[in-house]
């Protein structure tokens, strides 16, 4: 059964979350966008080798998806994967020093922004290639299945990995096998640099989920209730042995595609659109309103985290560097 009405929250943060978990959303989401903000200063600033992909704008998917796991479940995400991995716990310090390639960073400064990983957890992986994450996390869902202890595996990707061949294949065998795999298809309109029909001949990707008889729903991505209560129902379900379900969450990145990609290709007043919508905005209006907290405290809030941010990163940045010998040789070659 595929939903493709646009699914948005209609109930109460403090009611879905709790007073306090409220809050804790809100945190999260503003410190993903201050990490994120600051990895794109650290790359300008000389810190940061190689490529960075951010996601500023699509806090809500991460936050709210990751809301609906417990202790023991499995993600798969891309190489715009910052942002599922904070919403899973992931040290801020040790991800910037990850990303500035020091020793102490999640994978020993040997990754960098495109591979950060913690098995602890469940963090199996972001990807550099496109859905190359989506069956790494059919295989965690078929280790899930046959362990029968109620866990099951996310993964994210972007509307253009719903054109490749791994995708349908994923797809295909997670259906057959009834796998506990939620597919969740961060659609931010385009893919890299390619607004989404001058490669797809769908606006809405959720209709391919038919295709494997799975349950598909299409998801305001800047609702982070939305997204919460929509991953919930089908976690729910796939622990359970209902299966799989795809999720297609309509989304924007504010920023480029990556590095300092002034993202011109954008038609006039489009970014405009999407910042009215900004997540972040959208869900503090919620809590204002509901009277969970004022803007004032909200806005104290948003200065510790990001004096907590600008802290993590000073910290990385003065970690030291791995060993040529100690650290990179031993991952590298058979001694």
């Amino acid at each position: 059964m595929v939903n493709t009405d646009l699914i948005r929250s209609s109930n109460k943060a403090g009611e879905i979350f709790g007073l306090s978990e409220a809050i804790d959303i809100f945190k999260k989401m503003i410190l993903i966008r201050y990490f994120e903000d600051k990895v794109h200063a650290s790359f300008q600033a000389g810190l940061i080798q190689g490529t960075t992909h951010l996601c500023q704008g699509q806090e809500a998917v991460a936050v709210g998806s990751v809301a609906a796991l417990t202790e023991g479940d499995y993600l798969t995400y891309t190489y715009r994967g910052h942002g599922p991995c904070i919403a899973r716990g992931m040290s801020p310090e040790s991800a910037f020093a990850e990303i500035f390639g020091r020793k102490t960073g999640v994978s020993g400064g040997l990754g960098g922004s495109m591979h950060l990983t913690d098995m602890d957890l469940g963090l199996l992986g972001s990807f550099a290639i496109v859905g190359a994450g989506i069956p790494v996390a059919v295989g965690a869902g078929i280790s899930a299945q046959a362990r029968n202890q109620g866990q099951v595996a996310i993964t994210y990707f972007g509307d253009g990995s719903t054109n490749i061949g791994a995708f349908h294949e994923s797809m295909n065998l997670a259906s057959v096998w009834n796998l506990p795999v939620i597919f969740i298809c961060e659609n931010n309109l385009y893919g890299e640099y390619s607004p989404i029909r001058t490669t797809t001949p769908l606006d809405d990707l959720v209709v391919r989920a038919d295709s494997y008889a799975m349950t598909g729903y299409k998801v305001d991505g800047n609702d982070v209730m939305a997204v919460y209560e929509t991953t919930k129902e089908s976690i729910e379900a796939a622990r359970k042995g209902g299966g799989p379900a795809f999720i297609e969450c309509k989304t924007y990145r504010i920023c480029g595609h990556s590095r300092s990609d002034p993202a011109k290709y954008r038609p006039e007043g489009e970014l405009d659109e999407w910042l009215a919508r900004d997540p972040i905005n959208l869900y503090k209006e919620k809590l204002i309103n509901e009277g969970i907290a004022t803007d004032s405290e909200l806005e104290d809030i948003s200065a510790d985290i990001k004096t907590y941010v600008d802290k993590a990163a000073s910290d990385a940045a003065d970690a030291p560097w791995p060993d040529q010998n100690e650290d990179l040789s031993k991952y590298t070659y058979v001694v």
